[in-house]
């Protein structure tokens, strides 16, 4: 009999093992995608409707092999950088015959797991996903849907806990690039916003960096970028310059102003977030300083209103469009039939300089 939909149905495990297959034929089979032999296929289908394996599933790759659709599950739709890399998405899928489902998590993981079984219900034929998982202990619906049949690619952010493919930008080079520009110009008091969401500042590098490990990747990688920017100009880290606490403009205003405050405050900022960079520019005004005459200000994810600020702003750009088409390719040729190769895919993004850096003038 079918498994009750309350309960955790067959695994692609228990199927091969039904129908005295490999895991790799029965995947294959019933993900639609790669070679199986009719009689192995046939094989494998029977078993699977035996034990009930996703029945509407079977219908439609009975028929037609795939359901040309993929899902793609973000953050939020509605920051241009997502929107940017599901444009990507779309017209590398939709070039190739397949229709894409998008779902929006806003970083909860509880969010994602939900979406990730959406999209295992709707049968898609492989997942994009940009997730805010951070460990081993979260990573299970993701897992569910590999065992399923359905390929999954990362995309963003990698999560050291999933042998997958991901791809990414060099997130770590370009915030160490954007540094170094900052210390070319004569900065030492450089602030980094936005750090661990941990309730007080880590008192030392190790504590730092070990924190860091507890939150997404990217973060993680552009706070390495900026303490490797500061060893290589021997300028020692300072704990009380790295934002810590909830990941939000109104934090953000805080810490920068505590930055401002100190007898030896901060002279640039580094932000790693749009709402980094706003808040920044919030808490700037709220003291009564402006950039770059006071504080040099660098952020990440350029955009249109970066660019008409005045004075402008310089940035990191980051291929939008090119991570989402990347990561559709990788896994419409995974679906075709190639095997994954379990590498991280990584595009270089692009520094744009304009005029929010100008050597640091100290108060007398």
């Amino acid at each position: 009999m079918p498994t009750d939909r309350g309960q955790a149905g067959p695994t692609i495990s228990e199927v091969a093992a039904e129908a005295g297959v490999g895991r790799a034929t029965a995947a294959r089979t019933l993900g639609g995608y790669g070679y199986v032999s009719p009689e192995l296929r046939a094989r494998v289908l029977a078993a699977a409707e035996k034990l009930g394996y996703r029945a509407n599933a079977l219908a439609r790759s009975m028929s037609t092999g795939v359901s040309h659709t993929l899902g793609v599950i973000v953050a939020d739709i509605g920051n241009p950088f997502f929107a940017g890399l599901l444009r990507g998405v779309s017209d590398t899928s939709r070039a190739r015959g397949f229709d894409v489902i998008v779902l929006s998590t806003y970083e909860d993981l509880r969010e994602e797991v939900a979406a990730t079984n959406v999209l295992i219900d709707k049968r898609v034929d492989g997942v994009i996903v940009a997730s805010a998982a951070l460990g081993r202990d979260q990573v299970a619906h993701l897992k569910a849907a590999i065992d399923r049949g359905i390929p999954v690619v990362l995309v963003d952010r990698a999560v050291a806990a999933l042998d997958l493919d991901s791809v990414v930008i060099d997130n770590r080079d370009a915030a160490r690039e954007a540094v170094e520009v900052l210390i070319a110009a004569g900065h030492r008091r450089i602030g980094f916003v936005w750090g661990p969401p941990v309730a007080e500042a880590p008192a030392t590098r190790r504590e730092l960096l070990t924190a860091a490990s507890r939150n997404l990747w990217t973060d993680g990688e552009r706070l390495r970028g900026y303490l490797d920017a500061l060893d290589d100009a021997h300028i020692p880290f300072d704990p009380q310059l790295v934002m810590v606490g909830p990941k939000t403009e109104e934090r953000v205003v805080t810490e920068v102003g505590r930055m401002l405050a100190l007898p030896d405050r901060v002279t640039a900022v580094f932000c790693s977030e749009t709402d980094g960079m706003t808040g920044s520019l919030r808490a700037l005004r709220a003291a009564g300083l402006a950039y770059p005459e006071d504080v040099a200000l660098i952020g990440f994810d350029d955009s249109a209103w970066a660019a008409v600020m005045e004075p402008p702003l310089t940035m990191i750009a980051q291929p939008v469009h090119e991570l989402g088409a990347k990561a559709a390719q990788v896994l419409l040729d995974i679906l075709g039939g190639g095997e994954p190769a379990r590498e991280m895919h990584t595009l270089r993004s692009r520094l744009i300089q304009r005029s929010s850096v100008a050597p640091p003038r100290l108060p007398d």
